[in-house]
């Protein structure tokens, strides 16, 4: 072979060479590239799964739980009013000078109902926290808002519990957690992991009795306090009013119940001892906030109410507000229309107050029904007991209110009192300060974590907390004693209206509001 065309060859042989080596070095540059991108992506979408400060989707959910230190709504536009109020005063503070208060609800919740009275407890709340902070005579420590959330059905107690814990060991200097949301199992757990912790607990809306201490002469709850009556409370609060007869009575319960629903049919079994009639069962979701096949049960209950004697007047319902709904429509339905029936509830009856999915015809149909309501706008004004709670306690707060559309208290968004939930929460926020400073020394700046729950025996008397509900005189184990139960009626054009308020004693309690041994 000539020189030449050995020089061609190898010219060629580089050639083909070079363009194989450039082709494997970008499909490897390419592959890296690729692996990396792929790597990256994963490594961000695993770490990063926040929300807002403090707040995150935990691995294999899409809510976001945990405790906000920002003005973080949630997601929910009917709180980002309220929101900012809280985030403007907790900005004002100064270090050093407060402690922070959690309020505890299901903040990612979805149904209507339920966001509307999580939307009126953040309002109630943020107005205690604002009227402690500015209208107090310059008591300290200030208080700090924070909103927690363990979730829609509190599922991820476990997560939001752990957080709270950091900040009350913390610089946060977390007192107290406040609100709870309803009487669940989840709620249940996380109240006694709390107040196992050493984190005193002030319930809003729980009224169940196993969410309680005293019962059996046990506190499985050491720091808990409440300013809701429990169910028992409740239903002798109701009987009182409506001298149940248990001859013309039948009871309709959840089965197999959560705390709530099994605490008020116990208590509403105790009621309809000699009842000819066998209680009446359903069994809703587990999640009782969902549909479910209920309303057929119902349709079928409201056959055998008609088959009772004509003597039968009064359903007592043990159940939570999406089933009462449903068994309300079914009796609206009833074949006996020319019967008239009163159904008497807890206070989940509150969240039908706005529920466009009730048929507000069936209570034309010679059909009422009534709810102790852990408070009412009415309450006081319509009814003037002379002790137990009183207008001019219920005027500190609609003052309050009357200055809330505008800076510098709000604005808060839309304020309704008639579910009660607004004054029931700022009821819960007033005692949580009460015991935070009554458990602070002199000169200090904060209280010592343990003293906090030790002041709830001790809120009775002269040391009663006036609330808007109520006065607030607790027994030595975190429960009020005779609270005021306003009884509440459905109204067939909407809304609620206001009966009379009730007492599980048959009474108002005397003037020194002592609970007897």
């Amino acid at each position: 072979m000539a020189a030449g065309d050995r020089s061609a060859l190898g010219r060629w042989l580089r050639d083909v060479w070079e363009i194989r080596l450039y082709r494997y070095t970008a499909l490897l540059l390419t592959a890296a590239l690729v692996t990396g991108v792929f790597f990256g992506v994963r490594a961000l979408t695993g770490e990063d799964r926040s929300c807002a400060p403090g707040v995150a989707r935990p691995p294999g959910a899409d809510e976001c739980v945990g405790v906000a230190t920002g003005a973080y709504d949630f997601g929910h536009r009917r709180l980002r009013d309220v929101v900012r109020a809280i985030y403007a005063e907790n900005d004002r503070l100064k270090e050093g000078t407060y402690v922070t208060v959690a309020l505890m609800l299901p903040y990612t919740a979805t149904t209507p109902s339920t966001l509307s009275d999580i939307q009126h407890e953040v309002q109630g709340a943020y107005l205690a926290q604002y009227q402690a902070n500015h209208s107090s005579n310059g008591q300290a420590p200030a208080i700090r808002l924070v909103l927690a959330n363990p979730g829609a059905t509190s599922a991820h107690w476990r997560t939001t519990v752990d957080q709270l814990e950091r900040m009350a060991r913390g610089g946060d200097r977390l007192r107290a957690v406040a609100g709870v949301g309803q009487s669940t199992d989840d709620n249940k757990k996380a109240v006694a992991e709390l107040t196992r912790r050493g984190i005193p607990v002030v319930g809003a809306s729980i009224t169940a009795d196993d969410l309680a201490n005293g019962q059996h002469g046990e506190d499985p709850f050491p720091g808990l306090a409440r300013v809701s009556p429990t169910n028992t409370d409740e239903a002798r609060a109701l009987a009182a009013f409506a001298k149940v007869d248990a001859g013309r009575a039948l009871l309709v319960y959840d089965k197999p119940g959560d705390p709530y629903t099994r605490t008020l049919q116990t208590s509403f079994a105790a009621l309809l001892k000699g009842s000819p009639y066998e209680p009446q069962p359903f069994t809703p979701p587990a999640d009782r906030t969902r549909e479910g096949t209920t309303a057929n049960t119902f349709r079928q209950i409201t056959h055998l109410v008609c088959d009772t004697s004509p003597r039968t007047d009064t359903i007592l319902f043990a159940g939570r507000h999406t089933q009462l709904r449903q068994f309300i429509n079914a009796l609206g339905t009833r074949g006996c229309q020319e019967r008239s029936f009163t159904v008497l509830t807890g206070d989940e009856g509150s969240y039908l107050t706005g529920d466009k999915k009730l048929d507000r015809g069936a209570l034309r149909h010679r059909l009422s029904v009534r709810y102790t309501a852990l408070a009412h706008g009415d309450a006081w004004a319509l009814d003037k007991a002379r002790t137990g709670g009183s207008a001019a306690d219920l005027k500190v707060l609609t003052d309050l209110l009357a200055r809330s559309g505008n800076a510098p208290v709000g604005p808060i968004g839309t304020v309704d009192l008639a579910d009660g939930q607004l004054i029931i929460a700022y009821d819960a926020l007033t005692l949580a300060v009460h015991g935070i400073r009554e458990a602070t020394p002199d000169g200090a700046s904060a209280p010592a974590l343990a003293d906090v729950g030790l002041q709830w025996p001790q809120v009775k008397g002269s040391l009663r907390v006036s609330g808007a509900s109520g006065w607030i005189c607790l027994d030595v184990h975190g429960n009020p004693y005779d609270k005021a139960v306003p009884i509440v009626e459905l109204h067939p054009d909407g809304g609620s209206v206001f009966v009379r308020i009730a007492w599980p004693e048959g009474k108002p309690p005397a003037k020194e509001c002592l609970p007897p041994s």
